[in-house]
């Protein structure tokens, strides 16, 4: 009686394990299929939106969140994966989106050579900066990495003819399909991030469930344990260094290529910093996360500076006025609720109240088995 009541009641928690594991995939796929319908919906948000869902100025503003939804992913594989704080990564941003400018405007080539030739320059980059990086860790490894993003923003700023200099680079439209250049086409444009973000995503999946992943996770965790079990260190922090630059390069081509051109912004290390807060705001080691702060982080920083020039905020006085005029202050202080009030971020907070719950659901299940077989044993008793 008693076996056949933990029988009955395992199966369906065996059931639901399983529906539970698919439970992420199918959750995702459903987004991504509404994701790419919602360019031929009517959907309008009054104060997050600019317009309706299929209006360009909504279109651009969507496909700008998920640009930097994908390069905050990539920083979360090289902080949260591989526990590398690096104050450099915009520069591999910067090297896919110059690089498909340099690649179409000087050897004429195509957009999907260009493409190419972009990634192709980006990894070379990154192997280079990180092989040279990884001799030290901690607090030098992120001073290194910012020297190298400095070095990178230099060399942009300086050889104006190549680069634009200080007036940025603009996207050689010459070579670009048709389908893809002008307001008109912002809907491709649209969907094209849309197929980077998932790309972006699928490789750090696939990073994250690999085996490189879990040598990554355990150097992070303690790498003098890692080497006495007689693995490289090493070469797992360089390779995943590698793939999160090459998903950053792919960002900073869908960047060109949505804002036709770029600026030496975009090789710096404020941007790095920027996508760092993206990532502390959604949550550090979880991919989900990383999307909803890169998202979140956009929208603020683009909806509060149409706040900042609106009428009202000019009428107040000027000890309300200045602080709400400036969209940096507002993210900071944002930022700084976030850390004191969420430490985990959005996704970890979040997280640990699911565990809490499933907890607190675990022990009233088994709770309830144990009483179901108190009971049975009674009553077995009486019968006897």
């Amino acid at each position: 009686m008693s076996g056949q009541s933990t029988v009955t009641t395992g199966v369906p928690t065996l059931v639901r394990g399983r529906a539970g594991a698919w439970m992420p995939f199918i959750v995702g796929a459903v987004l991504v299929v509404l994701m790419a319908i919602l360019p031929l919906l009517n959907i309008e948000i009054p104060g997050i939106l600019p317009g309706a869902t299929y209006t360009p100025g909504t279109l651009a503003l969507l496909s700008l969140c998920m640009v930097f939804a994908a390069l905050a992913l990539s920083y979360n594989l090289l902080l949260g994966t591989g526990g590398m704080l690096s104050f450099g990564h915009a520069l591999y941003f910067g090297a896919g989106a110059y690089g498909l400018g340099l690649a179409l405007q000087y050897l004429q080539v195509p957009l999907w050579p260009g493409i190419l030739i972009a990634l192709v320059g980006g990894l070379v980059i990154a192997l280079f900066t990180g092989a040279i990086s990884m001799r030290v860790s901690g607090i030098p490894f992120a001073m290194v990495t910012l020297a190298f993003a400095q070095a990178g923003s230099v060399l942009v700023r300086r050889n104006q003819q190549i680069t634009g200099g200080e007036e940025g680079l603009r996207l050689p439209v010459a070579h670009v399909p048709d389908w893809l250049v002008g307001v008109i086409n912002t809907r491709n444009l649209y969907w094209l991030t849309l197929v980077v973000l998932v790309v972006v995503y699928l490789v750090v999946l696939w990073v994250d469930r690999s085996r490189l992943g879990h040598l990554a996770q355990a150097t992070r965790e303690n790498e003098l344990r890692v080497q006495i079990l007689g693995l490289s260190p090493y070469r797992a922090k360089l390779v995943v260094f590698v793939v999160a630059a090459l998903c950053a390069s792919l960002a900073g081509i869908a960047y060109m290529l949505l804002q036709s051109g770029t600026q030496p912004s975009s090789v710096g290390a404020d941007l790095t910093i920027t996508v760092l807060v993206m990532v502390v705001l959604g949550g550090v080691g979880f991919r989900w996360g990383a999307i909803v702060g890169g998202v979140l982080y956009t929208l603020l920083d683009q909806r509060l500076t149409v706040l900042a020039r609106a009428d009202w905020i000019h009428a107040l006085p000027d000890v309300l006025r200045i602080p709400l005029s400036e969209p940096l202050f507002l993210l900071g202080v944002l930022f700084i609720l976030v850390v004191m009030f969420l430490p985990g971020g959005i996704a970890g907070t979040i997280d640990t109240w699911v565990r809490r719950r499933r907890g607190e659901r675990t022990r009233s299940q088994l709770s309830q088995l144990g009483d179901a077989d108190d009971a049975a044993v009674e009553a077995a008793e009486v019968r006897a």
